[in-house]
Protein backbone atom coordinates (compact mmCIF):
# COMPACT_ATOMS: atom_id res chain seq x y z
CA UNK A 1 0.00 0.00 0.00
CA UNK A 2 2.77 2.66 1.05
CA UNK A 3 4.79 1.93 -2.14
CA UNK A 4 1.16 2.20 -4.63
CA UNK A 5 0.77 5.73 -2.51
CA UNK A 6 4.18 6.74 -3.45
CA UNK A 7 3.99 5.91 -7.05
CA UNK A 8 0.89 7.13 -7.61
CA UNK A 9 2.40 10.53 -5.75
CA UNK A 10 4.88 10.64 -8.27
CA UNK A 11 3.28 10.02 -11.32
CA UNK A 12 0.78 12.86 -10.15
CA UNK A 13 3.48 15.23 -8.62
CA UNK A 14 1.47 15.35 -5.55
CA UNK A 15 1.75 14.66 -1.51
CA UNK A 16 0.68 10.89 -0.04
CA UNK A 17 -1.58 11.84 1.55
CA UNK A 18 -3.39 13.41 -0.97
CA UNK A 19 -3.37 10.37 -2.57
CA UNK A 20 -4.53 8.57 0.77
CA UNK A 21 -7.00 11.29 1.13
CA UNK A 22 -8.59 10.53 -3.10
CA UNK A 23 -8.34 6.41 -2.03
CA UNK A 24 -10.40 6.64 0.70
CA UNK A 25 -12.95 9.19 -0.73
CA UNK A 26 -12.52 12.11 1.57
CA UNK A 27 -12.78 15.61 0.76
CA UNK A 28 -10.46 18.45 0.16
CA UNK A 29 -9.42 17.13 -2.98
CA UNK A 30 -9.58 19.22 -6.44
CA UNK A 31 -11.94 17.27 -8.71
CA UNK A 32 -9.50 17.74 -11.07
CA UNK A 33 -6.49 16.13 -9.02
CA UNK A 34 -8.60 13.33 -8.00
CA UNK A 35 -8.69 12.28 -11.93
CA UNK A 36 -5.58 12.56 -11.95
CA UNK A 37 -5.11 10.31 -9.51
CA UNK A 38 -7.33 8.00 -10.27
CA UNK A 39 -6.29 7.84 -13.75
CA UNK A 40 -2.38 7.68 -12.44
CA UNK A 41 -3.59 3.94 -10.86
CA UNK A 42 -4.86 3.06 -14.05
CA UNK A 43 -1.80 4.01 -16.05
CA UNK A 44 0.42 2.53 -13.31
CA UNK A 45 -1.93 -0.82 -13.14
CA UNK A 46 -3.10 -0.52 -9.67
CA UNK A 47 -6.60 -1.51 -9.49
CA UNK A 48 -9.29 1.27 -7.81
CA UNK A 49 -10.44 0.68 -4.69
CA UNK A 50 -14.12 -0.50 -4.55
CA UNK A 51 -16.20 2.26 -3.77
CA UNK A 52 -14.91 4.20 -6.34
CA UNK A 53 -15.19 2.02 -9.14
CA UNK A 54 -18.51 3.41 -9.99
CA UNK A 55 -17.09 6.84 -11.04
CA UNK A 56 -14.67 5.19 -13.42
CA UNK A 57 -15.70 6.69 -16.20
CA UNK A 58 -18.70 6.96 -18.26
CA UNK A 59 -17.09 4.32 -20.91
CA UNK A 60 -18.91 1.80 -22.96
CA UNK A 61 -17.17 -0.87 -24.57
CA UNK A 62 -18.17 -1.55 -28.20
CA UNK A 63 -16.77 -4.80 -29.14
CA UNK A 64 -16.50 -5.52 -33.70
CA UNK A 65 -15.61 -8.43 -35.20
CA UNK A 66 -13.68 -6.48 -38.07
CA UNK A 67 -14.09 -2.55 -39.95
CA UNK A 68 -13.13 -3.86 -43.53
CA UNK A 69 -17.07 -4.79 -43.61
CA UNK A 70 -18.55 -0.90 -43.98
CA UNK A 71 -21.49 -2.20 -42.36
CA UNK A 72 -19.46 -2.17 -39.00
CA UNK A 73 -17.46 1.33 -39.04
CA UNK A 74 -21.01 2.21 -39.97
CA UNK A 75 -22.64 0.98 -36.90
CA UNK A 76 -19.72 1.86 -34.85
CA UNK A 77 -20.63 5.81 -36.06
CA UNK A 78 -24.43 5.33 -35.01
CA UNK A 79 -23.45 4.08 -31.75
CA UNK A 80 -20.87 6.02 -30.79
CA UNK A 81 -23.17 9.13 -31.55
CA UNK A 82 -25.69 7.95 -29.69
CA UNK A 83 -23.72 6.93 -26.47
CA UNK A 84 -22.26 10.76 -26.27
CA UNK A 85 -25.35 12.45 -26.64
CA UNK A 86 -26.46 10.10 -22.96
CA UNK A 87 -22.69 11.47 -21.64
CA UNK A 88 -20.82 8.46 -22.33
CA UNK A 89 -17.59 7.27 -24.54
CA UNK A 90 -17.75 4.20 -26.21
CA UNK A 91 -14.04 2.11 -26.12
CA UNK A 92 -13.89 0.27 -30.01
CA UNK A 93 -12.75 -2.82 -29.59
CA UNK A 94 -11.94 -4.76 -33.16
CA UNK A 95 -11.27 -8.40 -32.93
CA UNK A 96 -7.96 -9.33 -35.09
CA UNK A 97 -6.57 -12.59 -36.50
CA UNK A 98 -3.86 -13.83 -34.41
CA UNK A 99 -4.04 -10.40 -32.44
CA UNK A 100 -5.95 -9.40 -29.45
CA UNK A 101 -9.77 -12.04 -29.07
CA UNK A 102 -13.12 -10.91 -28.46
CA UNK A 103 -12.62 -13.02 -24.78
CA UNK A 104 -9.17 -10.37 -24.26
CA UNK A 105 -11.26 -7.51 -24.94
CA UNK A 106 -13.75 -8.49 -22.21
CA UNK A 107 -10.62 -9.08 -19.66
CA UNK A 108 -9.88 -5.59 -20.61
CA UNK A 109 -13.23 -3.99 -20.48
CA UNK A 110 -13.67 -5.54 -16.84
CA UNK A 111 -10.23 -4.62 -15.53
CA UNK A 112 -11.41 -0.59 -17.03
CA UNK A 113 -15.15 -1.08 -15.00
CA UNK A 114 -16.66 0.02 -18.13
CA UNK A 115 -20.50 0.85 -17.53
CA UNK A 116 -21.57 -1.65 -20.00
CA UNK A 117 -20.92 -3.20 -23.37
CA UNK A 118 -22.33 -3.32 -26.97
CA UNK A 119 -21.59 -6.73 -28.92
CA UNK A 120 -22.22 -6.57 -32.55
CA UNK A 121 -21.12 -9.82 -34.96
CA UNK A 122 -19.54 -11.48 -31.86
CA UNK A 123 -19.38 -15.16 -30.94
CA UNK A 124 -22.30 -15.01 -29.30
CA UNK A 125 -23.92 -15.58 -32.98
CA UNK A 126 -21.64 -18.89 -34.29
CA UNK A 127 -22.94 -21.77 -31.99
CA UNK A 128 -19.32 -23.45 -31.89
CA UNK A 129 -17.61 -20.62 -31.04
CA UNK A 130 -15.75 -20.29 -27.11
CA UNK A 131 -18.77 -18.45 -25.12
CA UNK A 132 -16.97 -18.45 -21.75
CA UNK A 133 -16.42 -14.86 -21.86
CA UNK A 134 -20.46 -13.99 -22.20
CA UNK A 135 -20.95 -16.42 -18.52
CA UNK A 136 -18.02 -13.77 -17.45
CA UNK A 137 -19.97 -10.98 -18.07
CA UNK A 138 -23.08 -12.16 -16.56
CA UNK A 139 -21.66 -13.29 -13.50
CA UNK A 140 -19.91 -9.97 -13.03
CA UNK A 141 -23.84 -8.32 -13.79
CA UNK A 142 -22.28 -5.79 -16.81
CA UNK A 143 -25.37 -4.42 -18.54
CA UNK A 144 -24.57 -6.15 -22.20
CA UNK A 145 -26.55 -5.82 -25.77
CA UNK A 146 -26.07 -7.84 -28.50
CA UNK A 147 -26.71 -6.59 -32.36
CA UNK A 148 -28.39 -9.26 -34.54
CA UNK A 149 -29.23 -13.18 -33.74
CA UNK A 150 -27.58 -15.03 -30.79
CA UNK A 151 -27.55 -18.72 -29.18
CA UNK A 152 -30.20 -19.28 -27.07
CA UNK A 153 -28.78 -19.69 -23.64
CA UNK A 154 -26.59 -16.28 -23.23
CA UNK A 155 -29.21 -14.50 -21.49
CA UNK A 156 -28.49 -10.72 -22.89
CA UNK A 157 -31.04 -8.19 -24.85
CA UNK A 158 -30.36 -8.59 -28.90
CA UNK A 159 -31.64 -6.08 -31.24
CA UNK A 160 -32.07 -7.67 -34.56
CA UNK A 161 -32.60 -7.79 -38.33
CA UNK A 162 -35.29 -10.54 -39.07
CA UNK A 163 -33.07 -12.69 -40.45
CA UNK A 164 -36.46 -14.66 -42.48
CA UNK A 165 -38.06 -11.56 -43.54
CA UNK A 166 -35.20 -10.77 -44.86
CA UNK A 167 -34.25 -13.89 -46.67
CA UNK A 168 -38.02 -13.65 -47.59
CA UNK A 169 -37.62 -10.84 -49.37
CA UNK A 170 -34.80 -11.19 -51.46
CA UNK A 171 -36.15 -14.83 -52.61
CA UNK A 172 -39.44 -13.44 -53.39
CA UNK A 173 -37.87 -10.48 -55.71
CA UNK A 174 -36.00 -13.12 -57.77
CA UNK A 175 -39.04 -15.20 -58.27
CA UNK A 176 -41.12 -12.39 -59.59
CA UNK A 177 -37.84 -11.74 -62.24
CA UNK A 178 -39.10 -15.08 -63.15
CA UNK A 179 -35.73 -16.88 -61.54
CA UNK A 180 -35.92 -20.31 -60.73
CA UNK A 181 -32.66 -21.34 -60.00
CA UNK A 182 -31.86 -19.91 -57.19
CA UNK A 183 -28.46 -20.42 -54.94
CA UNK A 184 -27.85 -18.86 -51.87
CA UNK A 185 -24.37 -18.07 -49.86
CA UNK A 186 -24.27 -17.99 -45.82
CA UNK A 187 -21.65 -17.44 -43.31
CA UNK A 188 -20.52 -20.44 -41.77
CA UNK A 189 -22.92 -23.37 -40.91
CA UNK A 190 -22.49 -22.79 -37.67
CA UNK A 191 -23.56 -18.77 -37.68
CA UNK A 192 -27.10 -18.39 -36.34
CA UNK A 193 -28.56 -15.46 -38.92
CA UNK A 194 -27.03 -17.99 -41.87
CA UNK A 195 -29.22 -20.56 -40.11
CA UNK A 196 -32.16 -18.33 -39.76
CA UNK A 197 -31.97 -16.92 -43.88
CA UNK A 198 -31.22 -21.11 -44.73
CA UNK A 199 -34.20 -22.11 -42.91
CA UNK A 200 -35.88 -19.52 -44.94
CA UNK A 201 -34.98 -20.20 -48.14
CA UNK A 202 -35.81 -24.19 -48.10
CA UNK A 203 -39.11 -23.11 -46.87
CA UNK A 204 -39.81 -21.64 -50.33
CA UNK A 205 -40.98 -23.54 -53.01
CA UNK A 206 -38.41 -25.23 -54.95
CA UNK A 207 -36.05 -24.44 -53.14
CA UNK A 208 -32.57 -26.62 -54.20
CA UNK A 209 -30.94 -27.61 -51.04
CA UNK A 210 -28.01 -28.50 -52.87
CA UNK A 211 -27.86 -24.69 -54.35
CA UNK A 212 -26.74 -23.82 -50.46
CA UNK A 213 -22.68 -22.61 -50.20
CA UNK A 214 -21.51 -21.93 -46.57
CA UNK A 215 -18.11 -19.49 -46.86
CA UNK A 216 -16.36 -17.12 -44.39
CA UNK A 217 -17.78 -13.25 -44.66
CA UNK A 218 -15.12 -11.69 -47.19
CA UNK A 219 -14.92 -11.13 -51.29
CA UNK A 220 -12.63 -14.20 -51.72
CA UNK A 221 -15.47 -16.34 -49.98
CA UNK A 222 -17.65 -14.81 -51.82
CA UNK A 223 -16.06 -15.62 -55.13
CA UNK A 224 -15.12 -18.57 -54.50
CA UNK A 225 -18.57 -19.88 -53.47
CA UNK A 226 -20.42 -17.78 -56.32
CA UNK A 227 -17.84 -19.38 -59.02
CA UNK A 228 -19.73 -22.87 -57.59
CA UNK A 229 -23.40 -21.98 -57.54
CA UNK A 230 -22.67 -20.65 -61.48
CA UNK A 231 -21.21 -24.12 -62.26
CA UNK A 232 -24.26 -25.69 -60.69
CA UNK A 233 -26.03 -23.64 -63.34
CA UNK A 234 -28.22 -21.21 -60.73
CA UNK A 235 -29.72 -17.66 -62.40
CA UNK A 236 -30.42 -15.75 -59.08
CA UNK A 237 -28.15 -15.91 -56.03
CA UNK A 238 -28.84 -14.20 -52.93
CA UNK A 239 -26.10 -13.72 -50.45
CA UNK A 240 -25.70 -13.31 -46.23
CA UNK A 241 -23.35 -10.08 -46.80
CA UNK A 242 -22.67 -7.30 -49.49
CA UNK A 243 -19.48 -8.31 -49.10
CA UNK A 244 -20.07 -11.94 -50.26
CA UNK A 245 -22.00 -10.36 -52.95
CA UNK A 246 -19.20 -8.15 -54.25
CA UNK A 247 -17.47 -11.67 -54.32
CA UNK A 248 -20.36 -13.66 -56.01
CA UNK A 249 -20.25 -10.64 -59.13
CA UNK A 250 -16.84 -11.62 -59.64
CA UNK A 251 -17.22 -15.03 -60.19
CA UNK A 252 -20.10 -14.60 -62.41
CA UNK A 253 -17.74 -12.39 -64.66
CA UNK A 254 -14.52 -14.66 -64.13
CA UNK A 255 -17.05 -16.67 -66.13
CA UNK A 256 -17.57 -15.20 -68.79
CA UNK A 257 -21.20 -14.62 -67.81
CA UNK A 258 -23.07 -10.83 -67.47
CA UNK A 259 -24.83 -9.42 -63.88
CA UNK A 260 -27.53 -9.34 -64.03
CA UNK A 261 -28.22 -10.39 -67.87
CA UNK A 262 -26.77 -13.87 -67.06
CA UNK A 263 -26.82 -14.14 -63.29
CA UNK A 264 -28.36 -11.63 -60.81
CA UNK A 265 -27.46 -11.00 -57.39
CA UNK A 266 -28.67 -9.77 -54.00
CA UNK A 267 -26.65 -8.80 -51.23
CA UNK A 268 -27.29 -7.95 -47.47
CA UNK A 269 -27.21 -4.89 -45.46
CA UNK A 270 -26.70 -2.16 -47.67
CA UNK A 271 -23.49 -0.85 -46.33
CA UNK A 272 -21.88 2.30 -47.81
CA UNK A 273 -21.11 2.64 -51.72
CA UNK A 274 -23.31 -0.59 -52.64
CA UNK A 275 -25.17 2.03 -55.41
CA UNK A 276 -21.73 3.15 -56.37
CA UNK A 277 -20.94 -0.42 -57.42
CA UNK A 278 -20.68 -1.82 -60.94
CA UNK A 279 -23.82 -2.59 -61.26
CA UNK A 280 -25.65 -1.00 -58.47
CA UNK A 281 -26.21 -3.82 -56.28
CA UNK A 282 -29.93 -5.21 -55.26
CA UNK A 283 -29.24 -6.13 -51.29
CA UNK A 284 -31.82 -6.20 -48.06
CA UNK A 285 -30.63 -2.84 -45.84
CA UNK A 286 -30.73 -3.71 -42.09
CA UNK A 287 -31.95 -0.62 -40.28
CA UNK A 288 -28.62 0.23 -38.40
CA UNK A 289 -29.76 3.76 -37.45
CA UNK A 290 -32.72 2.38 -35.83
CA UNK A 291 -31.15 -0.73 -34.54
CA UNK A 292 -27.90 0.90 -32.75
CA UNK A 293 -30.72 3.75 -31.08
CA UNK A 294 -32.34 0.96 -29.85
CA UNK A 295 -29.35 -0.46 -28.52
CA UNK A 296 -28.06 1.87 -26.49
CA UNK A 297 -31.75 3.15 -25.26
CA UNK A 298 -31.45 -0.75 -23.69
CA UNK A 299 -28.05 -0.26 -22.39
CA UNK A 300 -29.01 2.90 -20.48
CA UNK A 301 -31.93 1.00 -19.37
CA UNK A 302 -29.80 -1.67 -17.81
CA UNK A 303 -27.23 0.66 -16.41
CA UNK A 304 -29.42 2.52 -14.14
CA UNK A 305 -30.83 -0.86 -13.47
CA UNK A 306 -34.09 -0.79 -14.79
CA UNK A 307 -35.58 -4.46 -15.63
CA UNK A 308 -35.19 -5.37 -19.66
CA UNK A 309 -35.74 -8.59 -20.33
CA UNK A 310 -33.50 -10.72 -22.12
CA UNK A 311 -35.33 -10.79 -25.23
CA UNK A 312 -34.94 -10.10 -29.18
CA UNK A 313 -36.32 -7.01 -30.68
CA UNK A 314 -36.52 -7.60 -34.18
CA UNK A 315 -36.33 -4.56 -36.86
CA UNK A 316 -38.21 -4.91 -40.45
CA UNK A 317 -35.49 -5.08 -43.43
CA UNK A 318 -35.92 -2.95 -46.17
CA UNK A 319 -35.32 -4.81 -49.87
CA UNK A 320 -33.87 -2.07 -51.91
CA UNK A 321 -33.78 -2.68 -55.60
CA UNK A 322 -30.98 -1.49 -57.70
CA UNK A 323 -29.54 -2.84 -61.20
CA UNK A 324 -28.05 -6.36 -60.19
CA UNK A 325 -31.40 -7.63 -60.38
CA UNK A 326 -33.04 -8.20 -63.67
CA UNK A 327 -35.75 -10.61 -65.42
CA UNK A 328 -34.35 -13.80 -66.00
CA UNK A 329 -34.25 -14.97 -69.95
CA UNK A 330 -36.38 -17.45 -70.78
Amino acid sequence: MTRRLAEVAKKVGVSEATVSRVLNGKPGVSEATREAVLTALDVLGYERPTQLRGDRARLVGLVLPELQNPIFPAFAEVVGGALAQQGFTSLLCTRTVGGVSEADYVDLLLQQQVSGVVFAGGFYSQADAPHGHYELIQERKLPTVLVNAAVDHLGFPQVSTDDTVAAEMAIGHLRTLGHQRIGMVLGPRDHIPSRRKLAAFLASDEADPKLVEHTMFSLEGGHAAGSRLVAAGVTGIVCASDILALGVIRAVRRAGLDVPGDVSVIGYDDSAMMNCTDPPLTTVRQPIDAMGRAAVEMLMALIERAAVAADELLFEPELVVRASTARART
